[in-house]
């Protein structure tokens, strides 16, 4: 199961930060804070004081992803449906990894608001469930639904 796990991450993660680099742009931010601000999930403000931290967010950003990507392989190992539709399968996960990143974790971590406009909830909606619910969606229906993809 290591295969599509880490496939799945490399797939989810690289759309998700991708899309995180465009987004900090455009709201007139820079990607190196970006990532710093991920950095400092788990280790505090100070990985907002150096952009030394920066390839530390990166690092941090993938680690979450495969644990996000785990936790969907192993469910759906036991779950049929979720191999057998994987693209609502994959979007319903987006949208719950959405609710628990933005209601929950960043909640907790930042004291931060829930989200309430419209434009960065779709942003952040359209990163969930496109780029990455979906993504592992389908990863895991290619590599679990009968042991793997053709070689």
């Amino acid at each position: 199961m290591l295969k599509p796990i880490a496939v799945g991450t490399a797939i989810a993660g690289t759309l998700d930060i991708l899309s995180a680099v465009v987004f900090s742009i455009m709201a007139g931010s820079t990607p190196i804070h970006m990532l710093q601000s991920v950095a400092s999930g788990p280790f505090g403000d100070v990985a907002l004081t150096s952009t030394s931290y920066a390839p530390v967010g990166l690092l941090v950003h993938f680690a979450i992803m495969a644990c996000m990507v785990t936790a969907y392989m192993f469910a759906a190992r036991q779950w049929r449906v979720l191999l057998d539709r994987p693209i609502l399968a994959g979007a319903l996960y987006g949208l719950l990894l959405w609710f628990v990143m933005y209601w929950v974790v960043l909640h907790l971590r930042f004291q931060a608001p829930h989200p309430s406009q419209l434009v960065p909830i779709a942003k952040q909606l359209f990163s969930h469930i496109i780029l990455v619910g979906i993504p592992i969606g389908l990863v895991a229906a290619r590599y679990l639904r009968s042991g793997g993809p053709a070689r």
